[in-house]
């Protein structure tokens, strides 16, 4: 969260590189007529509202427990895995997707290119975004530690610095992609 990587995938989008944003299609399948919108309303039903579910409500559950979170994980991400791999398997062109989520799922042939921050601009950017600290704090801590998400990087690109800084370490990728 607040990395860098949605600025990152699009900058590779205007590069002329095919992008998946997970966190979209997260949102897909949680839409009415998402492929994981009835077993989550019927999980929890008090973050149902005008027919919808409420993410915020949603957040305000998972991301306070832990245990809840892997419960929504369980059933949602099977869904999404499935429809990236399915928008993958369309294209013929080098793909990026932007994942939130630290999983081997879509490993195999794939690597792992991680945008890097530090927690303390992590924390900036969210509550910049609007964020209450407390939110911003309790959703960071629910994610994997930096020390993991470098580990199982083939490639990092730090977001320590300026915006034209990044721009041209995004053009030193696309030599790769």
């Amino acid at each position: 969260m607040a990395s860098g990587k949605s600025l990152v995938r699009e900058m590779l989008a205007d590069a002329g590189i095919a992008t998946i944003d997970a966190d979209r299609v997260g949102h897909e399948v949680l839409e009415p007529s998402g492929a994981a919108f009835d077993e989550v309303r019927s999980r929890w039903p008090q973050i149902v509202v005008d027919g919808e579910i409420s993410r915020s409500a949603l957040a305000g559950i998972v991301f306070d427990d832990p245990s809840e979170l892997e419960e929504l994980e369980s059933i949602t991400h099977p869904h999404i895995f499935d429809t990236i791999m399915g928008r993958v398997e369309r294209l013929d062109t080098p793909v990026v997707v932007e994942m939130p989520v630290l999983t081997d799922r879509l490993r195999g042939e794939w690597g792992r290119l991680v945008v890097d921050s530090r927690e303390e601009a992590k924390l900036a950017r969210a509550i910049e975004r609007g964020m209450s600290e407390a939110d911003a704090r309790s959703r960071l801590q629910a994610q994997p530690s930096r020390a993991d998400w470098l580990a199982s990087a083939d490639l990092v690109i730090p977001n320590h610095r300026s915006l034209e800084e990044l721009k041209r370490l995004v053009e030193d990728v696309l030599e790769h992609l």
